[in-house]
Formats: structure tokens, C-alpha cells, sequence
């Protein structure tokens, strides 16, 4: 089940990708446009979360088809290192909202600028040659609308790290940290499970997916009491 969840996330974000490019036009007047943009910013959460899936060997036993499908996913989510993700990650996981945690900012709670900060600590050069190559290849090999690219493509990838940074990082484990919030310093949202399915793949269970990080995101909302 979850090499079929995690490849339909994949083929759900290329589809819609694809369908916005080929048949809806930019235009500014129209509200689809923005609702379709909404939408491709959550499927590109959710290929994050994939590769998050993968990371912690969630998505199949064999630890070559978690590196398969997670290097898949964060690659297409902005051309980004799984190596380096699932690093890092570990040591979220080791000791989270510290001077040791790389997704977490000692020095302020500004949502902003943590969230620059954030961004800032995952962008490699190589990230950034490859998205250059691929813009190329959409705008300028495949003669793509130059508008529709940078709004389907890269805007809905950015907006996608906002709901990620919110729900994953942010809201989670901000300050102050509470003694309810655990050893882990993580919340956990009230018991909504189509609330949680939409913020972010049921990730606001954020303190429970810390308890036990060997749960599928697709699973997660059965660890709520």
C-alpha cells in the first residue's frame, strides 16, 4: 500500500502539473486559475511528504525503494538532495527545537524569518542549477507559457513550502514549550482528521508522528486518541 500511495502522489502532482500547463492560460480575471495553483501547492506537499515517508523507511521494508521514491519526490518537489534532507531530518528527530535541531531558529520566532532561514539552510547550488535547467527546458525546449511556468510551476512549489514550514516546523514546535508538548517539544492539533488531512497530510499530529516516526503519514490519524 504505500509504494501505491506514494507513486499515485507522484503521477497526482505530474497530471495535475501537466493539465494546468497544456490547458489553463493564465489570467488574472480567472478564479480557477488561483484555485488550481492552490491545488498544485498541496500535491506539492504532499511529495514532500512522500520523500519525509521515505526517509523514515515508511513507504516499503526494502531501504533501496524508500531511496527510489523519496530521491523522486524531493527532486521533482524543487530538485532538492535526499541525502542531505534525510541527514538532517535525523538530527531534527535526535533533538528537536535546539541549537541542534537544522529545521529549528534559536534566535527568533518571527514566522518570516524563520521560515528564510529554513529555506535558506536546504538550498544548494546544485538545487538551483538543476530548477535553472528545468525552467529552460519548460520555457524555452518545450515552448511552454513563460507566465503559466512561473505560476504552476514555481509559485505553487513555494507556496507548497509555506504549508509545510507552517505545519511541520513552525506552528509545532514554536515557543513557548510546554511540559504537555513532551521530550519531543512538539503539539499536536485537536482531533479533526479532515482538518488535519487538508493543513498538511495529517502532520498537525506532529507530537504523535514524534512518539513514533515509523507511522505512514496515511496512517498517522489512527495514533489520535
Amino acid at each position: 500500500m504505500g509504494i501505491f500511495i506514494a507513486v499515485a502522489v507522484i503521477l497526482l502532482w505530474g497530471g495535475h502539473l501537466a493539465y494546468m500547463l497544456l490547458f489553463i492560460e493564465p489570467s488574472w480575471s480567472n478564479p480557477w486559475m488561483y484555485i488550481h495553483i492552490l491545488i498544485q501547492s498541496y500535491l506539492y506537499t504532499g511529495l514532500f511528504i512522500t520523500g519525509h515517508d521515505a526517509m523514515h523507511g515508511n513507504i516499503h521494508p526494502s531501504k533501496k525503494v524508500n531511496q527510489v521514491l523519496g530521491s523522486i519526490s524531493v527532486a521533482l518537489f524543487a530538485g532538492m538532495s535526499y541525502k542531505m534532507l534525510r541527514k538532517n531530518h535525523g538530527l531534527h528527530h535526535q533533538d528537536p527545537a535546539s541549537e541542534n535541531d537544522p529545521d529549528y531558529y534559536v534566535k527568533s520566532q518571527n514566522f518570516f524569518a524563520w521560515w528564510a532561514v529554513f529555506m535558506w539552510r536546504y538550498l544548494t547550488v546544485m538545487q538551483l542549477v538543476i530548477m535553472a535547467v528545468l525552467y529552460n527546458v519548460l520555457v524555452h525546449l518545450l515552448k511552454l507559457d513563460n507566465t503559466a511556468v512561473l505560476l504552476y510551476w514555481a509559485l505553487a512549489a513555494i507556496l507548497g513550502t509555506f504549508q509545510l514550514f507552517a505545519a511541520g516546523v513552525y506552528w509545532p514546535h514554536r515557543l513557548p514549550h510546554l511540559p504537555e508538548m513532551g521530550p519531543h517539544k512538539a503539539r499536536t492539533q485537536g482531533k479533526n482528521h479532515l482538518w488535519a488531512m487538508l493543513s498538511c497530510y495529517f502532520f498537525g499530529y506532529h507530537r504523535e508522528h514524534h512518539e513514533d516516526p515509523h507511522i505512514s503519514w496515511w496512517q498517522l490519524y489512527k495514533t489520535k486518541p
